[in-house]
């Protein structure tokens, strides 16, 4: 076994790999890009090494650098974790040719299953299911457009050396296929280094079922079961979990089967996950087709480690080290449910545009059995432009589905975020929503409830302005009594919170809030031990106390405990279970400005602009494409809002802005 291994990533896979090698002995190494300096994997680590400055191609995809390290500090391992260098083949050679071991599947398995139309071909010959596409090698792009006809609209469009949504795109039509096939292109060659892309048909609402595979070096090869991913934004996972819905013992076999054909027929060693598309007529004949293989950990690994009781991670590191694997395919046995809820720092009411900023406030929900939490990430750390945004993945078991459904909407119901905007609400409302809590999950289910999962926000509710309102007067206590400590005459009367309260008709402390395009005024004076509360007509008398930095209030006999965190003029309040965002006011501040900003189009996002579409002059309609934005190693299109007249694009390709940089002048007139 290895005395020490480099973990070649960042950020919560870095620290997930670190926790295991600990538990068992292994010292670790951390590498980091100028970004990540402070990161709490550097942290989680024996010993870090700085690789380059904060952008991953001259930090964490500079291979070079890693082994270098490696060789310097000793370790003989290098672990990959997911994303980056963990499916690349000539990383893996080169580990090997410096005599380090990459603890992934041999570079030939890799380059084998790296190209997806080859992958295609090698499974198609080993008598895995295919779904109808084009996988060849000419790239022409008349050639791509006549293989599109031929295969019939909808089709999808996806990297060959891609994965993650990225590089994909789906054609409903002719007309739109240049525009989409120019798009993924720029895609795939910004996230992958390679720009060709394979087509297949596409299934509009099939089921994204996976199958984790291990073999080791000495012949055995067994499936941990399967996931189902199916629940997606973007072509990105955001719910996953095993065991599958309502699969079936035969179709589980049938594909466990079809899933170690194809392990062994590129020799496969190691942890792989085959992915396949699973058709509308799965629950009824079984039929599924071949989508991928990752020749990795998947994001989605805990929830196998949870229905087994295993660590995938263990079981990496004693394959890499020559070991066999820990058991036979007849000791593994599914052992309850589990899901994943992946929290993202993304705004889902603005097509999931990544959000950047600072973790201004964090909190996990409670440690109980059943809960795990993995997170690369702490409060006052950043959420950048450069990686991931993912904060934290939530995992959840029971002992069977429903059991799993409501821990994973109590540990919701307890995530805390601020300084960014997240997908919690969003993933609240998709796990209590009727279709997934039924287990009628497909890669639709989120477009085809769109109205529900996308509501309009909902008024604030009394209890949320009470507790914002009594966090501010908490924090004038604290002020005050500091200031009076602070001074030579702490019994000034100057230094009381009481009703005797500047330019204030009713004698008390006079706050305002406003929640979207409502004002909420709220009146609060001493009442003996607590505090009365005057606020739309509603007279409250609450006491108020501080447990395990929450507010445990009592207002008119009613108990409930809220937490509130003032980040700028922002009150976030996170009330049973739903975060509410108010504004504090200030009374003197002049009123009624107008804050538009006209026919200016405004960054929605930090990041990268890759195309301009329009110059000064060009007449647009509503809907017109501007130009393309990269963030995340995402593409997004900003379109006219109306129709006008470009008057000035202020930025070129290639040059980057941040969130609400002026891109696009229209005159509208």
């Amino acid at each position: 076994m290895f005395d020490k291994i480099l973990i070649a990533n960042r950020g919560e896979i870095a620290c997930r790999v670190a926790r295991t090698a600990r538990r068992m002995g292994i010292r670790t190494v951390a590498v980091y890009s100028d970004a990540d300096a402070d990161a709490l994997h550097v942290a989680a680590c024996d010993e870090a090494w700085r690789l380059g400055p904060a952008a991953p191609r001259e930090s964490y995809l500079n291979g070079d650098a890693i082994i270098a390290i490696a060789r310097k500090t000793g370790a003989p391992g290098v672990h990959p974790g997911y994303g980056f260098l963990s499916e690349n083949a000539a990383f893996a050679t080169a580990c090997a040719a410096a005599g380090l071991v990459f603890v992934g599947p041999p570079p030939a398995a890799i380059a084998a299953m790296g190209s997806k139309a080859a992958a295609k071909r090698i499974m198609g010959d080993a008598g895995v299911p295919l779904v109808p596409g084009y996988h060849g090698d000419d790239q022409d792009p008349v050639r791509l457009a006549n293989e599109a006809a031929r295969i019939g609209f909808p089709v999808l469009i996806k990297a060959t050396a891609g994965g993650g949504g990225k590089g994909m795109k789906i054609v409903e039509s002719a007309d739109a296929f240049a525009a989409a096939l120019a798009s993924a292109q720029r895609e795939a060659k910004a996230a992958f280094g390679d720009e060709r892309v394979l087509l297949e048909k596409y299934l509009s609402a099939p089921r994204h079922i996976e199958i984790q595979v291990f073999a080791d070096g000495h012949g055995n090869a067994v499936t941990l079961f399967e996931r189902d991913c199916s629940v997606q934004r973007r072509h990105q996972k955001v719910l996953e979990e095993a065991p599958a819905p309502a699969m079936e013992a035969r179709h589980r076999r049938a594909m466990g089967e079809a899933a170690l054909a194809a392990a062994k027929a590129i020799g496969y060693v190691g942890a792989g996950t085959v992915e396949f598309i699973a058709a509308d007529s799965f629950a009824r004949d079984g039929t599924f087709y071949f989508m991928e293989m990752n020749t990795r950990l998947q994001v989605e690994h805990p929830v196998t480690e949870m229905i087994t009781g295993l660590d995938l991670v263990e079981w990496q590191l004693r394959v890499a080290a020559g070991e066999p694997l820990p058991r036979r395919q007849d000791e593994l046995a599914i052992d309850g449910h589990a899901i994943e809820a992946r929290i993202y720092a993304e705004d889902p009411g603005r097509g999931f545009l990544p959000s950047i900023g600072t973790l201004a406030h964090l909190r996990a929900p409670a440690a109980q059995a059943g809960v795990r939490v993995d997170t690369g990430v702490r409060a006052g750390d950043e959420i950048s432009p450069y990686y991931d945004p993912m904060i934290a993945k939530l995992v959840v078991h029971g002992d069977d589905r429903a059991a799993a459904l409501r821990r994973l909407a109590e540990a919701l119901a307890g995530c805390e975020i601020v300084g960014v905007a997240t997908n919690v609400a969003f993933l609240q409302r998709v796990v209590a929503h009727a279709a997934f809590a039924s287990g009628r999950v497909d890669t639709g289910l989120i477009a085809r409830h769109h109205d529900a999962l996308f509501p309009a926000p909902a008024p604030t509710p009394a209890d949320a302005i009470l507790a914002a309102a009594l966090a501010e007067v908490q924090g004038l206590v604290r002020a005050r009594a500091a200031a009076a400590a602070a001074a030579g005459d702490p019994g000034s009367p100057w230094h009381a919170v009481d009703p005797w309260w500047p330019n204030s008709a009713l004698h008390a402390i006079a706050l305002s809030f406003a929640d979207a395009d409502l004002r909420h005024d709220v009146a609060v004076r001493r009442d003996g031990a607590g505090w009365r509360m005057l606020h739309e007509g509603r007279d409250v008398r609450a006491l108020v106390r501080e447990r395990d930095g929450r507010l445990v209030i009592t207002a008119d006999g009613a108990e409930f405990v809220a937490t509130v965190v003032a980040h700028g003029e922002e009150r976030h309040v996170f009330l049973a279970g739903a975060h509410w965002r108010l504004q504090r006011v200030d009374r003197l501040a002049h009123a009624g400005e107008d804050d538009s900003h006209g026919g200016h189009l405004m960054a929605p996002m930090s990041g990268t602009v890759v195309a301009v579409l329009v110059r000064a002059g060009d007449v647009v309609e509503r809907g017109t494409p501007l130009l393309v934005l990269e963030a995340m190693k995402m593409e997004h299109t900003i379109v006219a809002p109306a129709p006008g007249t470009v008057v000035a694009v202020n930025y070129a390709a290639g040059e980057r802005v941040r969130e609400g940089a002026d891109l696009v002048d229209i005159d509208g007139e």
